[in-house]
């Protein structure tokens, strides 16, 4: 074990707990990551509880073995967005199961009914540049300025891969839905301009605020080391993608399935997001265990 990454430490008060080590300056680099980035909080995210997720580590570290630790997490994430991909098309079925009036599909129409009540020039105005945060302008700008200033204060490819691979997903997810299901949007009648004219299944802005914006709040979580910040940063990002969310149905660009299926989607891709970055840790952190120690002269 190289001499700058400490062993646990017992949780004060719990003993056999592993203790988060105090954030101090940038901490940069793979020794910064399994200083810190591999605690949430008090827990191990190297530790795999379910016999599940210890299957998990062990293929990935076999992976490693052969590939190394940042070409392990590419391979993890490749395989995770043929995951996404199933999980559009199982979405297709899933709408094609609610799609009558009895369905979940029977809250659209009334809920855009109820949206056309709240309506006025300033509240339009208001949501439809909030909801352009999530575009195809502003997502992206908040992604790559994001990428940048993590990967350069961390000194680290891991937020790029991350980032990166949550916006790909993302962009997968909705192209798939779309191309799949050829959903008609709202009538123009019943929408705010801007006008859009592209399939409406799933919500790509709602997919965009859950995927990418919550895994900037991950990344950003692991660096902290009060429970306020952390919840803080979670409710935060929960709070922005499910206004996004609502916000397309407020302008009428989308129905409310539209964004239900961003929501659940996102929420899955996010998931196989972070756990490809927990077996990158695990695979890491053993990396550094079996190094052999320098030679003394």
């Amino acid at each position: 074990m190289s001499p700058d990454l400490p062993e646990k430490t017992a949780h004060s008060g719990t003993p056999g707990l592993p203790e988060r080590p105090p954030v101090v300056g940038p901490d940069p680099g793979v020794a910064g990551e399994l200083r810190v980035d591999r605690y949430l909080g008090e827990t191990d995210l190297t530790h795999w509880y379910t016999p599940a997720g210890r299957v998990l580590a062990a293929g990935s570290r076999r992976v490693s073995d052969f590939f190394g630790p940042y070409l392990t997490l590419v391979v993890t994430i490749v395989i995770g967005a043929g995951i996404a991909f199933a999980l559009s098309l199982l979405a297709v079925a899933v709408y094609d199961a609610v799609a009558d009036a009895d369905g979940v599909a029977g809250l659209d129409r009334p809920l855009l009914d109820f949206a056309l009540t709240l309506r006025s020039p300033v509240a339009d105005a208001v949501i439809t540049g909030y909801t352009d945060i999530a575009g195809t302008i502003g997502m992206p700008t908040i992604a790559v300025v994001s990428m940048i200033i993590l990967a350069v204060h961390r000194k680290s490819w891991t937020p790029v891969v991350l980032i990166v691979a949550a916006g790909g997903g993302s962009l997968l997810m909705t192209v798939a839905g779309k191309e799949l299901i050829n959903r008609q949007r709202p009538p123009l009648s019943d929408a705010v301009p801007p006008f859009e004219y592209s399939p409406s299944f799933p919500s790509g802005h709602t997919l965009n605020a859950v995927v990418v914006i919550g895994i900037i709040a991950y990344l950003l979580i692991l660096r902290r080391h009060t429970r306020r910040a952390r919840v803080a940063l979670a409710v935060g990002a929960a709070v922005f993608a499910i206004t996004v969310g609502l916000s397309r149905v407020f302008l009428g660009h989308h129905w409310f399935t539209d964004v239900l299926a961003g929501w659940i989607l996102g929420a899955a891709w996010l998931a196989i997001i972070i756990t490809a970055h927990r077996l990158y840790l695990t695979t890491r952190k053993r990396r550094e265990e079996v190094a052999p120690a320098p030679a003394h002269p």
